[in-house]
């Protein structure tokens, strides 16, 4: 299975498809597919990349 995060480091601001009122979050680590991010709304939350594409926020 492809993990559909494998660009995302540390520090990259992300939002989640299906929850937009969690607001924006910070990656704070990606260990193979499981990524920790840090949301506004939400706390911290873990992510199977293998499942949720997360969305890149650009400035």
């Amino acid at each position: 299975m492809t993990d559909l995060n494998a660009f995302l480091e540390p520090g990259m601001l992300v939002r989640h498809p299906d929850q937009p009122d969690w607001g924006l979050g910070q990656v704070q680590s990606r260990i193979d597919h499981r990524i920790t991010v840090n949301f506004e709304h939400a706390g911290k939350v873990v992510i199977d990349g293998r499942v949720i594409g997360l969305l890149p926020e650009y400035d």
